[in-house]
């Protein structure tokens, strides 16, 4: 152990594993955050990350499961016990329990809340009552709240009292005898005011709290606009039932982003996951990507007689194709990017629509000289150069067209634009793009 002491504990982990013994992969896991933990945990294979996850002790498994991935997580809680996931998790925040529970199947959820004690129980029933991606799935009921009438005196004497404030507290909430939400109350606001003043003097009314049935990206739009750390929620009926927190805002912002970035490629698998289940998961999009491959060929055997006498077409024709797929890939990222952020609406898509065709016109014009000098040079033929460079610019622009519509349309009918986007565009871009070319080619050569 004495040779690798001086090495990050987390790098030992993922890379000398196999040559230490439990002992010595226990101690470094002992000195581990439980978010390194879990990285490393997402970092290994199947074996090796059932033999890590097993030397945790009981009271570290709750916090480990919670930064994991919802695929990992659930294959590691398959592996335990009832009893023992009771364990784990009782430690935790309200969020981060609903979170890990609310993916079991619902017998086990049952006997695994039967073994908790009523109040915790009946917090955890509450929140799963929220649906996953709401604000509702996203609070923590540790929220600290006072009356109006109180003086700043008793609401720090209150705040001592409770010894230790929960993270991530910069306010507390201000409400009346029925629990209804009427503010907030800067914790600076507390330090620095007169102890003689009331609550009601110097509390913010304007902010208003987030409804509990908000979805977790507007909370997390709302959070990166107004700067917040945290922010009070509200039931259908007025009253607090508890916060969000930042942190939380953050686990939302990266699940997004990373959806978004294994939708793109149609995948949703965990980077190590067995054979057999990362098979399942990419072939409904490989075979969806193979019906628009015959799509496209089937474009060009309209056109096989042509390509038969002139057989130059069927070495250009895939430039033309290319060409317009990476330019339908730059409009559909920019869009995905919008609408992720939430910086498109109704107003300014026509802005945008003819922006990015003034692009794919400017692009296009550059691009087809630039293809016409190289096809003239290559094959000696001045037709087929202002053929293709016609083609570019047709395709070109029929790639702003489906990079803008196709992710609007596919959200219209409740569909993720990231995971079905770039199949469709793609299969668009090689149509017009096999057919511009083609059929000019029919036309002017044949």
């Amino acid at each position: 152990m004495d040779s690798i002491k001086n090495k990050d504990n987390l790098k030992i982990i993922l890379d000398d594993s196999p040559n230490l013994s439990l002992n010595q992969i226990r101690d470094l896991l002992s000195k581990m955050s439980s978010s390194e933990i879990a990285h490393a945990l997402e970092s290994s294979p199947p074996k090796q990350r059932n033999l890590l996850f097993s030397l945790l002790k009981t009271e570290e498994e709750g916090d480990v499961l919670f930064e994991l991935g919802e695929e990992i997580q659930q294959d590691l809680i398959s592996n335990i016990s009832n009893e023992e996931l009771s364990e784990a998790v009782k430690e935790l925040e309200l969020d981060e329990i609903v979170d890990i529970l609310q993916n079991l199947p619902e017998e086990r959820m049952k006997k695994i809340l039967s073994n908790m004690s009523m109040v915790d129980r009946q917090r955890i029933e509450m929140g799963l009552t929220f649906p996953e991606n709401t604000a509702g799935g996203l609070l923590n009921t540790d929220v600290i709240s006072v009356r109006p009438g109180n003086s700043i005196k008793e609401v720090i004497s209150y705040l001592r009292d409770l010894g230790k404030l929960p993270d991530n507290t910069d306010k507390i909430f201000v409400v009346n005898n029925q629990n209804e939400y009427l503010g907030e109350l800067l914790i600076s606001e507390i330090i620095t005011s007169n102890p003689s003043m009331r609550v009601n003097e110097i509390m913010e009314t304007e902010i208003s709290p987030i409804s509990a049935d908000l979805d977790d990206k507007e909370v997390a739009t709302l959070f990166e606009r107004n700067d917040l750390i945290s922010s009070s929620v509200i039931n259908e009926n007025g009253k607090l039932i508890g916060r969000i927190t930042i942190d939380d805002v953050l686990d939302v912002i990266r699940e997004d982003a990373d959806q978004n970035l294994l939708g793109m490629a149609g995948v949703a698998e965990d980077t190590f996951a067995p054979p057999g289940r990362a098979a399942k998961s990419r072939v409904f999009w490989l075979s969806m990507n193979l019906v628009t491959a015959f799509i496209a060929a089937s474009t060009i055997n309209i056109f096989q007689d042509v390509i038969d006498k002139i057989v130059y077409l069927a070495i250009l024709m895939p430039i033309v194709a290319s060409m317009g797929g990476v330019a339908a890939t730059q409009t559909l990222t920019i869009v995905l990017r919008g609408l992720t952020l939430e910086q498109i609406n109704s107003s300014n898509i026509r802005w945008l629509f003819k922006r990015e065709l003034a692009v794919s016109i400017l692009n296009g014009i550059v691009l087809s000289i630039l293809v016409g000098l190289i096809t003239y040079g290559w094959f000696k033929d001045l037709t087929i150069a202002l053929l293709i460079s016609c083609a570019l610019v047709i395709n070109l622009i029929s790639s702003v067209i489906a990079g803008i519509l196709v992710p609007l349309i596919l959200r219209k009918f409740k569909q993720d634009p990231a995971i079905g986007g770039s199949v469709v565009v793609t299969t668009v871009t090689d149509v017009v793009g096999f057919f511009s070319f083609l059929g000019l080619a029919t036309i002017y050569l044949v």
